[in-house]
């Protein structure tokens, strides 16, 4: 089964046919994880780094921003029988689209906010493709933990 993840949105997942794609990743992060034993796959796509700048839009929906989404996404996959020390993380998107200098940063900012929390909480990204200028489709095979990424007609591996 094939589930789609929006912006400012996560899936947990735990069938044996069941992939998971999010599209459009430019500043946004994606970010997966895998525990092969459980055979639970997540993904998250996140837009901003901190809650701070909108409480009232991280009250409504705390997956639009890496620091209070995150904890909750990770929260998810533990429910769905997922272990901490047999996950398997990694990170796309970040990246700085469109003309002219990138002021605000969003990208950098996401991927900085997250290597922090993660960092706090012990959580190691076993892969990456971030930054960059290019709009990146991820996917996650929820089954044998394969991560693909798709952009500009070509797909890779990750």
């Amino acid at each position: 089964m094939k589930h789609v993840v929006g912006v400012a949105d996560m899936k947990v997942a735990h069938g044996a046919d069941d992939v998971i794609v999010t599209h459009a990743l430019g500043s946004c992060l994606g970010i997966t994880l895998h525990d092969p034993v459980a055979r639970v796959g997540g993904m998250f796509h996140v837009m901003l780094p901190n809650a701070s700048v909108c409480p009232d839009k991280a009250a409504k929906n705390p997956f639009m921003f890496v620091d209070s989404g995150t904890p909750l996404f990770f929260k998810e996959a533990y429910a769905a029988g997922a272990a901490k020390e047999r996950l398997t993380v990694k990170v796309v998107g970040g990246a700085a689209l469109g003309s002219g200098e990138d002021f605000f940063a969003i990208g950098k900012r996401n991927f900085v906010t997250l290597r922090k929390l993660f960092w706090k909480n012990g959580i190691l990204i076993a892969a990456e493709d971030v930054g960059g200028n290019i709009s990146r489709t991820l996917h996650l095979d929820v089954a044998t933990g394969r991560t693909w990424l798709q952009s500009q007609g070509r797909e890779w591996n990750l």
